[in-house]
């Protein structure tokens, strides 16, 4: 209670709100969306470097693919994933947690969440046509099943609600997304 001031108790709850609404609105902001524990922070710090890399490998995409169908693809993890990097870095600064830098690529990563080795990306940037299209799938399944797992782990371990929402539209969105990628490759 000796944050709210020295107002005295008197003021019931009318005092309170007026105190509130003078706080800091990231400070407000995330005691409204609940509040963050280790598996949120290990979420957004995993989920940064696995998007940039999926965003990477689908940057490839136009001028390597063949099929249209995986063209589209790429465009639409692009699409989904540049944003969601934006919001989970945003978290991290606001819980004064480092955001993973660019391009460093943590290679205990590899072994989690379906992260491309660096010869796996070579592989795929020398590929085209209807190699890079098969190649890209299958690297882009791997790399969604981690994704997948990760998101179950916050939902099962996450307090930060916009956290465990987002574990929620990667499941589903690159469940479906895998689904499409094996009727493509023929493994349906």
């Amino acid at each position: 209670m000796a944050a709210c001031g020295g107002s005295g108790d008197g003021d019931g709850p009318a005092g309170h709100n007026g105190h509130d609404a003078t706080a800091a609105p990231s400070a407000s902001a995330s005691a409204s969306q609940g509040q963050h524990n280790a598996a949120d922070v290990a979420f957004a710090k995993g989920m940064i470097p696995h998007h940039r890399q999926a965003v990477e490998m689908a940057g490839l995409a136009p001028d390597r693919a063949q099929s249209a169908e995986v063209k589209k693809l790429a465009a639409d993890i692009e699409k989904a994933q540049d944003p969601e990097i934006k919001t989970l870095s945003g978290w991290l600064t606001s819980w004064g947690e480092e955001v993973p830098a660019e391009g460093a690529m943590d290679h205990s990563m590899h072994d989690m969440g379906g992260m491309m080795t660096a010869e796996e990306m070579t592989e795929l940037e020398n590929a085209s046509g209807k190699a890079f299209d098969t190649a890209f799938m299958e690297m882009m399944i791997k790399h969604h099943e981690g994704a997948v797992e990760m998101a179950k782990t916050e939902q099962a371990d996450g307090a930060y609600g916009p956290a465990t929402r987002m574990a929620g539209e990667i499941i589903s969105s690159q469940s479906a997304e895998i689904e499409q990628m094996n009727g493509l490759l023929g493994k349906g």
